[in-house]
């Protein structure tokens, strides 16, 4: 961030209102907020480059959607505590993002989540699918974190600013979660015949939908050095995720892939279901404030 820029937001913070106020405003150091990108003048370069922050955006704000159901559900209070710590990691990455698309297609951040339809929505299938039992949630957040790390990693090599300081926040938190995961698989591979056997078919229900995460498309060649092109990570994803299983008892499933057509706006049944209970509120009481 330059120093222009970091002196911009500092005088704006100071009439920026309530900034406490937001439970995804903690921070550490001098990483990028939502609030940082809220006050600051500077909107995406592009038109490309606003949808690529919103395709960024939608898949951690439907990651954070599923992950917060389990808050007073987890299998132990640890748990509660710590899908709801990765879930609100997750939301602030939405909102870093949503808000700095929203800038380019003159859109807030509660209009970008709540007003939109379903096939509005970019996100990936992979983010959408319902949590399951708890091997099935634990199976996702590995496929996407160890996603996400690389991804975020990269991106700290962005042209676009913005981005780029939003990844360097995001990729110390998805660290920790992809750590988490890695804990949980081993745990439940190597635990018991059922949670063994539970780990396998989550794990076929799911791969299906890793492909998409890796699919290059149109808009990565428009935002050039700005994002990445997914297929780029894809050999340092399977590398790893083969040692991880591997290091679980557990096997990559031989199963075919399934056609993702999330970032063409184009859904599996459950997303329409989960904006259904995201949007509720917002939607019943436009306007309203809290």
């Amino acid at each position: 961030m330059s120093h222009h820029l970091e002196e911009e937001i500092a005088e704006d913070l100071q009439s920026y209102g309530d900034i406490t106020a937001s439970a995804t405003r903690v921070t550490p150091g001098n990483a990028l907020r939502p609030e940082d990108i809220a006050v600051a003048g500077e909107a995406p370069a592009s038109d490309a480059i606003a949808e690529y922050a919103l395709w960024l955006g939608d898949d951690a704000l439907i990651l954070a959607q599923r992950l917060s159901w389990w808050i007073s559900r987890g299998p132990e209070i640890e748990e509660d505590i710590a899908l709801g710590n990765i879930a609100l990691d997750q939301l602030g990455h939405a909102r870093s993002f949503l808000i700095y698309a929203g800038k380019g297609l003159g859109k807030s951040e509660d209009e970008l989540a709540y007003w939109r339809e379903e096939e509005e929505f970019r996100s990936c299938a992979l983010v959408e699918q319902p949590n399951g039992d708890f091997a099935v949630t634990i199976v996702r957040q590995l496929l996407v974190s160890v996603y996400q790390n690389l991804l975020y990693t990269a991106l700290l090599q962005s042209s676009d600013e913005t981005i780029a300081a939003v990844a360097a926040k995001a990729v110390k938190e998805v660290d920790y979660h992809r750590d988490h995961a890695i804990q949980w698989t081993l745990r439940l591979g190597l635990g018991t015949e059922e949670s063994a056997r539970r780990m396998r078919v989550a794990l076929a229900d799911l791969w299906p939908y890793v492909e998409e995460l890796f699919t290059d498309e149109q808009l990565h060649d428009d935002v050039g050095d700005a994002g990445v092109r997914p297929s780029t990570l894809r050999a340092a994803w399977d590398e790893e995720i083969t040692a991880i299983l591997s290091d679980a008892a557990l096997d990559v499933p031989q199963v075919p892939a399934a056609m993702g057509r999330g970032r063409h706006g184009e859904h599996t049944e459950h997303l329409g279901y989960l904006l259904a209970e995201m949007q509720v509120l917002a939607r019943k009481h436009p306007g309203a404030s809290w």
